[in-house]
């Protein structure tokens, strides 16, 4: 695991248990849609949406990503204690029976033991939208996504593992736990996000666990990573319709974390090769 070298007021709440001053932090009153990672090694640990403003002054969460934060007794023997799984790292602590919202449940975590990834990119600005998409070897999937109408650029990367800025070789290990996958930014005025996922759906197969033709390991599973619920939504109800046909969908669905831009040698790979996809082809299921 790579672990990011901290400043001294990071070590001082990350290492040496610290706490920020309330009112202090930069994500205490943060509303931007995205993910929060931890500062240390870059695992995704909350979600926006289960941010809420619990008043305290420090970004309040009442869930987390699963299996991301481990509780553990606090050392006064009175509150219980968060830290990220993946590196150890302190974050603050955790309470129940406040009822602030339905899942009774306040996680109060230092700002300094985060990192903000926005939902939404530069692009944003301009109206466009993107989708995440992970249906074995990232070079076919880029190549029918660069093809869609409306579609505006198409990014080969990493996604939903535990390791920051994974290499090529780090996630081909299977010890990262990332899927290659696609970025798609699209102009919403021109397609829409189901007829993105609709051809993500025809141009794999979704019904292979781990594997894409030839290409077998974790890193090469079926996963749409969805940016909003509307998107989740979108994804499920295809789903449905793909069991009702009969189909045996292997497709997982997770909220997008970070997604790190693969390296340039696996951008465009088939346009600069001049050749086409080796385990994809399009197969009309819908």
């Amino acid at each position: 695991m790579k672990k990011r070298e901290l400043s001294e007021s990071e070590r001082h709440v990350i290492i040496d248990k610290g706490t920020e001053m309330p009112f202090s932090g930069k994500y205490w009153n943060n509303r931007q849609p995205g993910t929060y990672v931890c500062r240390q090694c870059g695992t995704p640990l909350y979600r926006s949406a289960d941010k809420f403003d619990a008043g305290c002054g420090w970004p309040s969460f009442d869930d987390a990503i699963p299996g991301a934060v481990i509780r553990r007794p606090d050392a006064d023997g009175i509150r219980t204690e968060i830290v990220c799984a993946a590196c150890g790292g302190h974050l603050g602590h955790v309470f129940t029976g406040e009822r602030f919202t339905p899942k009774n449940t306040r996680h109060y975590v230092n700002s300094i033991s985060l990192e903000f990834i926005p939902e939404t990119r530069s692009e944003a600005t301009n109206g466009y939208e993107t989708a995440v998409f992970a249906g074995g070897c990232f070079w076919g999937v880029e190549y029918y996504m660069q093809k869609a109408p409306g579609v505006i650029s198409v990014e080969s990367g990493y996604t939903g593992g535990s390791v920051p800025a994974p290499s090529y070789e780090e996630v081909c290990s299977d010890r990262t736990g990332h899927a290659e996958a696609v970025r798609v930014t699209f102009d919403p005025t021109q397609t829409t996000y189901e007829a993105l996922a609709r051809l993500f759906f025809e141009i794999h197969d979704p019904e292979q666990v781990n594997r894409q033709g030839p290409d077998i390991g974790r890193q090469y599973r079926s996963e749409i990573f969805y940016n909003s619920e509307a998107q989740h939504r979108t994804a499920e109800r295809l789903i449905d319709e793909l069991v009702a046909k009969g189909y045996d969908i292997a497709t997982r669905l997770s909220p997008a974390g970070p997604f790190w831009k693969a390296e340039d040698y696996h951008q465009d790979y088939y346009e600069r090769k001049g050749t086409t996809p080796y385990c994809h082809r399009y197969t009309r299921r819908f």
